[in-house]
């Protein structure tokens, strides 16, 4: 790994350091503090040089020299000529957690926010909405008819609340996936389905086949499994069978991971034609497939009928798991979601959940069942108001970006933004001292492939969206000057 990708590794685990107060150097001393006690750079390990730090972060060398020299009078790290800057071997990290920060990873940023709240930036780490209306009114539905019932029930269901296993099976028939109830395992949502079956099937040196990009968050999973990523292209139709197949043949994966549905982050809608190669080839070379449909319920641009998952078009041994998921379509805090599969897989991945949790929460699987039904009718309400959104954002964009290229999404929430001749990576750091907070390319691509993208989501407001805009117009006029920006203005929001 060369030292600028060392660089690129230590700016991700510094989040939004340049929100702290105080000098700029002390800032990043600090940030830097703080990744060592949590145990994100280990004792003795190298530092980048202050040249490529101060590249990634758009300060002056000067700055990260001053931050060097505060880190090694407080005893954090130690410089040698020749060997450059490590941290101290006697520095040792305090408990885990005990600073508030989360373990590290590609998406540490992303679920540093979840935890941090939005603070005094505009954060663009998640495209999150308040919930549907239709949750409201399931609730109120709920207590006043069933309630009774519900609190008689023993509170313990593994595999998932009956009436809700049931309603999955039936959404999955209507999509033209014959489903039985014990071919569904309910979760506390769907990132939990990608830790039950990174449990299940992957072992210390596997391969895992992903697209590229990818879900950060999906993606540390399997590296913390011990999991070796290969990443596979997309086009406008979803992931290339061309190089699904060779990748099959020559790495021999244990598992193949794909988001068909208004892929996160390009928003691509894999074709029907797409997903009946993909099951070909998941039967012809043995691989599992974990198809990731959690977007499912949000808007197509042209309006496009729901498509079939990946598993109706399973012939043979094809070993497919279809996961969807109530959060982002009604609501973040509904936390279930589900995975369907043969029923003997879904069994032993039953053993994992029971393990983890008992079973998910009982109201929130009887909220989902009732709401179930009405997926496409809430994600109608919602799409009217996400594309007058993408709209918006994509004129702002025009007319104040005008060198940034996208493709409109086919659905999702976000777009898949291309910088020119830029590194997300710096972009974000100058963005950051504009109160924009921006997940770079190189978070979801382990190969360096997309360095210069950024995703953008639209589910803001639009008057927040206008503000957003003016924000990266100033930052990207800074860095189009080749100089550092000064200090972080005061409260934005």
């Amino acid at each position: 790994m060369d030292r600028l990708t060392d660089a690129g590794a230590l700016v991700e685990l510094l989040g939004d350091w340049t929100t702290a107060h105080g000098p700029l150097y002390r800032k990043l001393a600090g940030a830097v503090a703080k990744c060592i006690d949590a145990g994100d750079l280990r004792a003795g390990q190298r530092l980048p040089s202050e040249r490529d730090l101060a590249k990634l972060l758009t300060v002056s060398r000067a700055t990260v020299v001053a931050a060097y020299d505060e880190l090694r009078g407080g005893g954090l790290v130690d410089s040698l000529r020749g060997s450059g800057t490590r941290v101290a071997t006697r520095a040792r990290p305090k408990s885990s957690g005990s600073d508030g920060r989360v373990p590290g990873g590609r998406a540490t940023s992303i679920f540093q926010r979840l935890v941090d709240g939005p603070g005094e930036i505009i954060s663009l780490a998640m495209a999150v909405e308040p919930a549907a209306p239709e949750l409201t009114e399931a609730i109120r539905d709920l207590a006043g008819t069933d309630l009774d019932d519900l609190m008689a029930d023993v509170g313990y269901h593994p595999r998932g609340y009956p009436p809700l296993r049931e309603a999955v099976a039936d959404h999955y028939a209507e999509l033209w996936l014959p489903t039985t109830p014990d071919q569904v395992l309910v979760t506390t949502g769907a990132q939990q389905v990608i830790g039950l079956v990174a449990q299940m099937y992957l072992r210390p040196g596997c391969t895992v086949i992903v697209e590229s990009p990818s879900w950060p968050g999906c993606l540390d999973v399997f590296r913390a499994a011990g999991a070796r990523l290969v990443g596979v292209p997309l086009d406008e139709e979803g992931i290339r069978p061309d190089h699904l197949a060779k990748a099959f043949a020559d790495e021999k994966p244990v598992l193949a991971y794909v988001m068909p549905t208004f892929h996160n982050p390009t928003g691509a809608l894999m074709s029907t034609g797409r997903r009946q190669r993909v099951a070909e080839l998941a039967a012809k070379f043995d691989v599992p497939v974990l198809e990731d449909n959690a977007y499912t319920g949000f808007v197509s641009r042209d309006g496009v009928a729901a498509l079939s998952p990946i598993g109706a078009f399973a012939r043979g041994n094809a070993e497919i798991l279809t996961v969807g998921s109530m959060a982002k379509a009604v609501w973040g805090g509904l936390r279930i979601g589900w995975v369907r599969g043969p029923s003997a897989i879904i069994e032993r991945l039953a053993r994992y959940k029971v393990r983890a949790d008992l079973g998910s929460p009982v109201l929130d699987q009887a909220l989902t069942a009732r709401l179930l039904p009405k997926l496409s009718d809430i994600a109608a309400a919602r799409g009217d108001i996400l594309r007058q959104r993408l709209d918006h954002l994509q004129n702002l964009l025009t007319d104040r970006l005008p060198s940034w290229r996208w493709r409109t999404p086919d659905g999702g929430s976000a777009l898949w933004i291309e910088l020119p001749d830029t590194s997300a990576q710096i972009f974000a750091q100058v963005a950051l001292r504009h109160g924009v907070e921006l997940v770079p390319g190189s978070a979801t691509d382990p190969s360096g492939g997309h360095d210069n993208y950024v995703r953008l989501p639209f589910t803001l407001p639009s008057d927040v969206l206008t503000e957003l805009v003016h924000r990266l117009a100033l930052a990207w006029n800074d860095l189009r000057r080749h100089g550092p920006v000064g200090e972080v203005p005061g409260p934005i929001i």
